[in-house]
């Protein structure tokens, strides 16, 4: 009878969800209310609102030089794989109510001497973590380093600082696990957390994979408690995923000796139609969006981040790029990527956009 009881509550929960984004989705006013309105406190930094303003021309970008930093994946080298184009590299994200501080590598490593930092999640935290490492390469180009590149579990220590970034892949957080059946993923384990212990930032992120399917799809059935699915409603999935996670934060984390972030839900620009332009998708598109709506709503994923945040007991902080980055229809590698065959409007070009939730990631602990 419990289990039943708990069934039709997250069905009726899930359902609410549903709902919310439809309305959403269908409004424009709703998008607009969107724009810096989700984590409350948590978006503000003294009484700016970071994540709510435009996006201005500034011709001192880049902040670095793609062919100077040794960390960009082929994947995400725009200008080296044949980008025509370089006007995306001269946008800066301009708050409402104050100056984003400009990014300072050697005060960053100066900062967090002998400490380690930790990127948590899929191809989105790789996009990131290299945007950083490049950021505080610019600032001190001649700083040795060790790089150590290796799944699931990737590091660039900055020698002289003692200041070790790393990054744990792990595209759903929850366990993803071999079994005799097939790949099982398993959304209420999180065996992969022991790895997380011990650092002194850890930044999470997690929502492109959880909508794959078919040959994109890496599992073959979804697991909760003792019983096997082969398949479940994905949001539901991501809320069940992400509530394991919120969970093994309260147990794990110590907020005097680690500060938690989770990188909100990254946008994709495969569909024109999300910006009024149905023929079109992110190959072209050279300049961002303008103004305080986004047509397309914000992606479903981003409600249930909220939902679980709000329920978490330990502070985290909602670095809430969502949308901002949906205004970057400009931004992606697109054909210019030295590793996607097809278009890539998923991951973001470097320099580029990550710089610029990096850069976010700054203020919020410093300013």
């Amino acid at each position: 009878m419990g289990c039943r009881f708990q069934a039709l509550l997250t069905f009726l929960f899930i359902s609410l969800l549903l709902i919310i984004l439809s309305l959403q989705q269908g409004r424009a006013e709703e998008a607009q209310s969107y724009n810096g309105s989700s984590s409350g406190a948590q978006m503000l930094v003294g009484r700016c609102n970071l994540f709510q303003g435009s996006w201005v021309f500034d011709a001192s970008y880049p902040l670095y030089n793609s062919f100077s930093c040794p960390f960009i994946d082929p994947e995400f080298n725009c200008q080296k794989y044949g980008r025509p184009d370089k006007m995306y590299l001269k946008y800066r994200w301009k708050p409402s109510e104050c100056d984003l501080p400009r990014f300072n590598g050697l005060e960053f490593l100066m900062r967090w001497r002998g400490k380690k930092i930790m990127f948590v999640g899929d191809s989105l935290s790789l996009n990131q973590w290299e945007s950083l490492n490049c950021l505080i390469h610019a600032s001190v180009p001649k700083v040795r380093t060790t790089v150590v590149k290796r799944a699931p579990l990737s590091s660039v220590t900055f020698e002289d600082y003692r200041v070790t970034v790393l990054l744990y892949r792990t595209p759903y957080l929850v366990d993803l696990v071999r079994e005799k059946v097939g790949l099982v993923l398993k959304i209420d384990s999180i065996q992969n957390g022991n790895a997380w212990r011990g650092m002194d930032m850890l930044i999470f992120n997690s929502w492109h994979w959880w909508t794959h399917t078919g040959r994109s799809q890496p599992w073959n059935y979804i697991q909760e408690g003792n019983k096997l699915y082969k398949d479940m409603d994905r949001l539901i999935a991501y809320y069940k995923g992400l509530t394991t996670w919120a969970r093994w934060v309260n147990l794990n984390v110590d907020p005097a000796k680690t500060k938690v972030f989770f990188q909100g839900i990254s946008p994709t620009h495969y569909q024109g139609k999300d910006w009024n332009e149905p023929s079109k998708s992110c190959y072209g598109e050279m300049k961002p969006m303008s103004g305080t709506i986004y047509p397309g709503g914000i992606p479903a994923g981003a409600i249930v981040v909220n939902k679980v945040l709000s329920r978490i007991k330990k502070p985290v902080y909602l670095l809430d790029i969502t949308w901002l980055s949906e205004l970057r229809k400009d931004a992606h590698p697109s054909m210019y990527s030295g590793q996607h065959s097809n278009l890539d409007c998923s991951h973001w070009c470097l320099p580029g956009l990550p710089d610029t939730w990096n850069q976010l990631l700054y203020a919020a602990l410093y300013h």
